[in-house]
């Protein structure tokens, strides 16, 4: 990566992605569990399938780009322009347990972020998102906290994705016989994909922003009918 990172914001990004982070995300499939009581995903084949779907049709173009958005506006303590990306990503999840998910997650984010650090930005917007003035996205949040926390934007854009598949990958292995190996395998494979799509948005901006990722938008509304489910989304 191009910018060098000093170890305490190395060590805070390793903490805000790791599996330990109480963000929530074990709790959330994002369509996936649907998936696996359709028979449309069966094994780590197609795992890897959806997963990548889920990167480059909605994860890096729309949450992992909106999370380098508010870091710049964090930067600037632009609050008006963190309150504006919040909108635009609630506008475009138009799966309602993907939105709900995403401000559960984005709410865990603020409030570590808070505990921690004592930003003065990190308590005005989480004051903000308590008292209902703003959604509190995680791709905003996380961005936010990359920004206080003096996170590189390739090492944001690319641990932002990595911790969305981490997560998927998670609950395959929950959801499927696929063995921990397996699902190491994953996202080893995954990791060139992910560095290459971080690079990619290095340079861009909300106006950049756009998601197609249909069949994943329609599992996640049609998870919501399941009978019996492990996830919340």
């Amino acid at each position: 990566m191009g910018t060098v990172m000093s170890t305490d914001s190395l060590l805070s990004l390793l903490q805000f992605t790791d599996a330990l982070f109480p963000a929530g995300a074990y709790a959330h499939s994002f369509g996936l569990e649907f998936c696996v009581q359709a028979g449309t995903v069966r094994d780590a084949a197609d795992v890897e399938a959806f997963l990548w779907a889920h990167l480059e049709g909605m994860c890096a173009p729309t949450d992992a780009l909106v999370s380098l958005c508010a870091s710049r506006a964090g930067r600037l303590q632009d609050f008006d322009g963190c309150v504006a990306l919040d909108e635009r990503l609630d506008a475009i999840k138009v799966a309602c347990e993907s939105r709900n998910a995403s401000r559960q997650m984005g709410r865990q984010v603020l409030r570590v972020l808070v505990h921690t650090s004592t930003d003065s930005f990190a308590v005005r917007f989480g004051g903000a998102i308590t008292s209902d003035l703003t959604l509190g996205h995680h791709a905003v949040c996380f961005g936010i906290a990359g920004a206080i926390l003096n996170w590189p934007e390739e090492a944001l854009a690319s641990s932002y994705l990595y911790a969305a598949s981490s997560a998927l990958v998670g609950a395959a292995l929950r959801l499927l016989p696929l063995g921990q190996l397996g699902g190491q395998k994953i996202l080893a494979a995954a990791r060139p994909r992910i560095a290459k799509l971080a690079a990619d948005l290095q340079g861009k901006d909300e106006r950049d922003l756009w998601s197609f990722a249909p069949a994943q938008e329609i599992a996640a509304m049609k998870h919501a009918n399941l009978e019996a489910r492990l996830f919340r989304s």
